[in-house]
Order: structure tokens, then C-alpha cells, then sequence
């Protein structure tokens, strides 16, 4: 029986998440799974009061993100999936509270919904986790020109970033392969992007030619 694999493609906003989960999955011939954004019926309320919302709107997420990976153990082929239920919970909802837009009473609400959610979850073979500086992600997220992201301020990119870092840091769940994405153009460079993938097929132990 062929062995099945889940991959997640974790990062920043606007260093080409979606990018490369479609070319891995075109490639690979794999099942690829994109964030959902849309359809969060609290996103208005939250974009008017962050702090009232913030709570409702991260459990909603949660929820979604939780049934996705549910979901996905159940799924024949093997997946490749744009962002991970552990930055839900270890980057943007962290955010929130640390920027007091999420109440401590919520936060903690919040943390131990996701804690025993986690209890029960398959965890991903590999987390492919593309790593940029400020200065890309911002050129990146301006390129790509998309209205929600027209306001995001280099302040909270920065937030994100170094949560990012220290998430990755201390993650212990499967392994993580790094990608320095200031240097690696795999958008713009095909020999970017094989390289990628031959690092990715390494950490799986899958022969080269496998796709």
C-alpha cells in the first residue's frame, strides 16, 4: 500500500505560500488544500472592533481549520496544505493578545479549546516553513496588490515574523524544513523551486524522481 503524506507550507503573509502549495501539488500530483478566507461571518464586525471580536472570530477559524484537518486524514491521496491549525493558535491568536486585542480571559479560553482539539489530530509528515525578512514580505504583499492586505502595517508583519521564528524555534511536532525565501525565488526560478522540492522529497525519503 502507497504510503499517504501530509505536507504544510507555513509562512508569513505574502512570502508565496498558495505559490508553492499549487506547484507542489500540480507536480506531485498531490491533493492541494488552500486557506479558506472567505466566509468567516464575523470578519466585518472584527475589521470594525478587534477587540470585541477577536475571540469569535479565531474560534470560527479554529473550527474551520480543525474540520479541514479532520478531513484530511480521511483523504486517499496524499495533500499539501496552505498554512497549519498551529498558526491559528500560535501566531494570530497569540498576536491578538499580545497586542491587547484579545482579552486574557479569552486568550485563555481560546488556548485550551485549541489544546485539547490538538489532542486528537494527526500530525503533518513534514511542515515546509518559508522564512523572509521584513523587506520581502513587504515588496511581496505590495506586488500582489490584494485590498485586505492594502492596510497591513510593516509594524504587524514584524509581530508576525518574530512569533513566526519563535514558533518554529521551539516546534517539535514533525520535522521542519527551512527555506530562506529573500533568497529563493521559486515564483521567478524553476532551479529555485526543483531545489525546493528535492529538499522536500529528502525529508520524506522519497526518491528524486518520485514526481
Amino acid at each position: 500500500m502507497t504510503k499517504k503524506f501530509s505536507i504544510t507550507i507555513s509562512g508569513n503573509m505574502g512570502v508565496g505560500k498558495s505559490t508553492l502549495t499549487q506547484l507542489l501539488a500540480e507536480d506531485l500530483c498531490w491533493t492541494p488544500v488552500f486557506e479558506a478566507v472567505d466566509g468567516n461571518p464575523y470578519l466585518s464586525d472584527f475589521s470594525r472592533d478587534m477587540a470585541r471580536w477577536s475571540f469569535q472570530s479565531q474560534v470560527y477559524f479554529l473550527s474551520q481549520r480543525l474540520r479541514t484537518q479532520r478531513e484530511l486524514a480521511q483523504h486517499s491521496s496524499s495533500v499539501v496544505q496552505d498554512r497549519s491549525v498551529f498558526e491559528d493558535a500560535e501566531i494570530f491568536a497569540r498576536n491578538l493578545h499580545q497586542r491587547g486585542e484579545m482579552s486574557p480571559r479569552d486568550y485563555q479560553v481560546y488556548r485550551e479549546l485549541y489544546d485539547e482539539f490538538m489532542q486528537f489530530l494527526a500530525k503533518p509528515d513534514l511542515i515546509v516553513y518559508l522564512k523572509a525578512s521584513l523587506p520581502t514580505l513587504i515588496g511581496r504583499v505590495r506586488r500582489r496588490g490584494r485590498d485586505f492586505e492594502r492596510d497591513v502595517s510593516p509594524l504587524y508583519l514584524q509581530q508576525l515574523n518574530e512569533l513566526y521564528n519563535a514558533w518554529i524555534d521551539d516546534f517539535t511536532l514533525c520535522p521542519v524544513l527551512t527555506i530562506d525565501a529573500d533568497r529563493a525565488d521559486f515564483v521567478k526560478s524553476r532551479d529555485d523551486y526543483f531545489s525546493i522540492k528535492r529538499q522536500i522529497l529528502n525529508q520524506l525519503q522519497l526518491e528524486p524522481q518520485y514526481a
